[in-house]
């Protein structure tokens, strides 16, 4: 696929992505972790509320 950029332009580009701190290798994102986060924030939370209103109102 040919770059819309200018080729000065593209050139600053690729000067970018070529500099040590566009280099750094990350680990892969893992959906099931963020799922399990989620949803264990939404039952802790839950379950806080059911204690908050249990003494309050209880």
């Amino acid at each position: 696929m040919p770059s819309r950029l200018y080729p000065e332009d593209q050139k600053k580009v690729d000067e970018y992505l070529n500099l040590p701190t566009q280099k750094v290798e990350r680990r892969p994102f893992k959906v099931w972790l963020l799922l399990l986060v989620i949803l264990g924030s939404v039952i802790g939370m839950g379950l806080l509320s059911r204690l908050l209103g249990s003494l309050v109102l209880g």
